[in-house]
């Protein structure tokens, strides 16, 4: 029975006996911050258990998938090591919320099993709660287990309760004990029944566990009865598979079976010598097992980070690349596996074939990013690693780790891992010692502004700058010249001054913070930015220009009402762009970072390719669209619970008080304190102005409006006539001339290309008669004068074809720079005691010129930087062509 025929099974039993039928939650729990993957099955059914929702049914059953590759359900350490660990796996469970309990449970699983599984009944094993009598009754009385195959485990794990068989959601809680049915793989596997001495052996392994949640564990210990006992099941799909298809290991059924076929074709293809690793090598396990939880993750919402579950993205992705690289894959060839996955899990998983081609190109940027590092950094690793198997000391040191880690991308676990293969271990108090070291180097190098620092005892900041933008008689509370608390600064002095009442808006947020001016009937302060000292009081920095200020001054503080302006214009249109964003993009595009100034906006966001200029511009218009509606804009300040009733969006990872303001503008509904248009039309016209990246899997966008977005557009219209003047044509006829232009400049380029051809074909003839017979076969080193690549490789392909037999060399420079290709014709190849193939050829004459390079048996190429040494790299191409026939 293959997998996706158990999965179907499973589902359709437990629902010809009254289940629902719940699709599989995301692996990103959308409302569990205590989780950072979904790890089980019952994860979407919390709240339910906790009596915090309710569901239109009492019966459950799923597929679940999960991920236990990260915080304290982590099994990647054991993946491609065990026969049955998992980054990613399936869970099917049945569930009953206050219906059935312990009698029905057991029976269900029994009758699946036995009956429409046909498991032999004397291969199963039972175990229960040494104190659950009413299980081990009907196990034994109604089931018919015998006796001997039923298994009682006490508190085996050092406490009350601490038992393999007794479950809790957490030191508080809903909880109970569980019994688990376990499978005989037969005495030809090692390993005891479970209790035994020998139970980590194979023989016996779990296949399902049924937890009965029967009691409220209470602060104090006390175990309350539950009015309504509910059931919380689990079997590993694969490890069911694993059972039913006559297999000992899980990477051993059709899904993976499929899965591996797939990796071995990739590295190998990106092997330069093909498939030559072991088949049935461990890493092609990690390969397989990885792309699964890295395509889910993706399919979910999560792009490869620094941090969180990004971070956990990263570590696998690279970890399956790794693995790749160490069967011989030398360019990207993970994210080729994809395909593979959604034919094996697609009609299961729709969202896995909506979102392929978004997981490939995300897989693709991450895998591209580390394999422009990872050659050199195994070099650092292996280097370091023989140095250690040398002084027989077992460890890496902390700083070689954290340089693997700053410098080349390598996770730490990942140094861990390729060191665990060695026998090795990592000094990971030394590398945290030395990523403590680089952080403080960070801050320390950091340009911090002039509120860093300053200590302030005195009353709060009114802030009244959503309503005004002018605050009369505001008192200054303190005055602040070099760093130094003063009481009094006069014209002249950089000073930063305290109000307890102001309209300037403090930087926060990305928002930058106001200027203007502060000034009574004898003293000017011009306001040069705004920051906060404390979370509620604002400092303004700036320079007297007029008089002097001392602490107790009533000043009128005014905003520069032109900045502002177009500042909230900017910050406004960020929260349209922020929405637009993710309907264009999806719904993973999460805010990483912003800055809002009077300029334009800056807004950094998770997404793993570049926009392309459809994307752009339907952006453009969703913005705009919601310009022209003219919609009023709304900001209110309610408990942190009632915002996230009302949907307000969040960021994830951010920290917010108990009380928080809700801005509405448009269809956008945000948590946010900065300052804002009072209706949509205010920010005139949106424009996209520019795009990139700024790190792996998060972009940048730029963005204008107002006055700045038309003097943009104004400008561009200009430069298209200037362009339109040159080529003598109008603005509407320029991409044709253009277009015309490129055409002919490619002709041309055509023609010397054929000019160089027919140049370096004549070379060819007259070279022909340098070729030296070397045991019967023809060799050749020589330079072509005025040749590029393109020519050394056509001029390459004319000798093999006149020369026949034939080992090949030519050589061009340009600029003092060296341009190899080697060649090697087929009878060669097919020498029995022949070992010349052109990769190795290239590359030894290249590294005698500075250079590296490689390439398939019968044609490479490669480079260098020392021209001088060429003549002789040449000469000694016949002693080693002469060595390996």
């Amino acid at each position: 029975m293959k997998a996706a025929d158990i999965r179907k099974t499973f589902l359709e039993y437990f629902q010809s006996k009254g289940h629902t039928i719940v699709a599989s939650s995301p692996v990103v729990p959308g409302d569990d911050p205590t989780l950072l993957f979904t790890n089980a099955g019952m994860n979407q059914f919390k709240d339910v258990f906790l009596g915090f929702d309710k569901r239109p049914y009492s019966r459950a059953t799923t597929s679940q998938k999960c991920i236990r590759a990260g915080g304290k359900h982590n099994d990647l350490d054991n993946v491609g090591y065990t026969a049955r660990h998992h980054t990613f796996f399936e869970m099917l469970g049945n569930f009953s919320f206050g219906d059935y309990f312990k009698h029905d449970a057991i029976q269900y699983a029994w009758g699946l099993l036995t009956e429409e599984f046909k498991l032999p009944k004397e291969k199963l094993w039972v175990t229960v709660y040494s104190e659950d009598d009413e299980a081990y009754d009907i196990w034994h009385k109604v089931v018919g287990v015998p006796a001997e195959r039923i298994v009682r485990i006490g508190d085996n794990k050092g406490g009350r309760y601490m038992s393999d068989n007794f479950w809790m959601m957490g030191d508080t809680g809903p909880c109970g004990p569980c019994t688990e049915i376990f499978f005989d793989h037969g005495p030809e596997i090692a390993g005891g029944p479970p209790g035994s001495p020998d139970e980590d052996g194979d023989r016996y392994i779990e296949i399902w566990n049924n937890v009965f949640m029967q009691y409220n564990r209470t602060e104090d210990g006390v175990m309350h009865p539950l009015p309504k006992p509910s059931v919380d099941t689990g079997m590993g799909l694969e490890r069911i598979a694993t059972v039913l298809q006559g297999k000992h290991s899980n990477y051993e059924i059709d899904l993976f079976q499929n899965l591996l076929a797939a990796a071995r074709t990739a590295v190998a293809a990106a092997s330069p010598g093909g498939e030559g690793f072991d088949a049935n090598s461990p890493s092609l396990k990690v390969i397989a097992d990885h792309i699964r939880a890295c395509s889910f993750t993706v399919a979910d919402g999560v792009i490869p980070s620094n941090e969180g579950r990004g971070y956990v993205l990263r570590r696998i992705t690279r970890r399956a690349i790794r693995h790749g690289y160490k069967l011989g894959a030398r360019t990207p060839y993970f994210h080729k596996l994809v395909a593979a996955l959604v034919a094996e899990m697609g009609e299961a998983y729709p969202e896995l074939r909506q979102n392929e081609k978004r997981i490939t190109e995300v897989l693709k940027t991450e895998e591209e990013r580390f394999f422009q590092t990872i050659a050199n950094g195994m070099e650092i690793l292996d280097a370091a690693l023989a140095t250690v198997e040398t002084a027989g000391t077992k460890q890496i040191d902390g700083e070689t780790a954290f340089k693997l880690h700053d410098t080349y991308g390598f996770p730490v676990d990942l140094t861990a891992d390729v060191c665990r293969e060695r026998d090795v271990t990592v000094d990971q108090g030394g590398f945290d010692a030395a990523m403590a070291r680089q952080r403080e180097q960070a801050r320390a190098a950091g340009k911090f502004k002039m509120a860093a620092g300053l200590e302030y005892s005195g009353v709060a900041t009114g802030f009244h700058g959503y309503e005004h933008l002018t605050v009369d008689a505001a008192n200054v509370t303190a005055i602040y010249v070099d760093g130094a608390s003063v009481q009094q600064a006069h014209a002249g002095d950089d000073a930063v001054i305290v109000l307890d009442h102001t309209p300037f808006y403090a930087e926060s947020g990305g928002q930058c913070g106001d200027s203007g001016e502060l000034r009574n009937a004898t003293s000017r302060f011009l306001v040069e930015d705004t920051l906060k000292i404390q979370a509620d009081v604002f400092g303004h920095h700036g320079r007297i220009v007029e008089g002097s200020v001392q602490v107790g001054d009533k000043l009128n503080a005014r905003v520069d009402a032109e900045l502002r302006a177009k500042t909230v214009r900017n910050h406004s249109a960020t929260h349209l762009m922020h929405k637009a964003l993710r309907e264009v993009l999806g719904d993973h595009v999460a805010q990483k970072g912003s800055q809002v100034t009077p300029d334009r906006t800056r807004f950094d966001f998770s997404h793993g390719q570049p926009l392309s200029d459809e994307e752009i511009r339907e952006i453009e218009e969703l913005v705009n669209a919601e310009v022209l509606a003219n919609a009023e804009a709304q900001a209110q300040v309610m408990a942190l619970d009632d915002a996230q009733r009302s949907g307000a969006m969040m960021l994830f990872g951010e920290k917010y008080g108990e009380t928080v303001r809700v801005l509405s503008i448009g269809s956008s509904k945000e948590l946010c304190g900065g300052t804002h248009v009072r209706r949509t039309g205010d920010i005139g016209l949106f424009k996209i102005v520019a795009e990139g990246g700024v790190a792996a899997g998060v972009r940048r966008v730029e963005a204008i409006t107002g006055a700045n977005a038309l003097s943009y557009t104004q400008n561009l219209e200009g430069t298209l006539k200037g362009v339109a003047a040159l080529l003598k044509a109008t603005p509407h006829d320029v991409p044709a001339r253009v277009a015309a232009a490129q055409d002919q400049i490619r002709a041309l380029e055509k023609e010397i290309a054929s000019l160089k051809g027919k140049l370096a074909s004549s070379q060819g003839d007259e070279l022909m008669a340098q070729a030296a017979d070397v045991k019967g076969v023809k060799v050749l080193a020589a330079t072509l004068e005025g040749a590029d690549a393109a020519t050394l490789r056509n001029t390459m392909d004319q000798l093999k074809n006149k020369l026949k037999t034939a080992v090949i060399v030519l050589a061009a420079v340009d600029g003092g720079k060296v341009q190899l290709a080697a060649g090697v014709t087929a009878d060669v190849l097919a020498k029995p005691a022949a070992k010349v193939k052109a990769g190795e050829l290239v590359n030894f004459v290249a590294q005698q010129v500075g250079g590296k390079g490689g390439g398939k048996p019968d044609m490479a190429m490669a480079g260098g930087t020392d021209a001088s040494a060429l003549p002789q790299a040449l000469a000694g191409v016949q002693a080693w062509v002469a060595e390996r026939l």
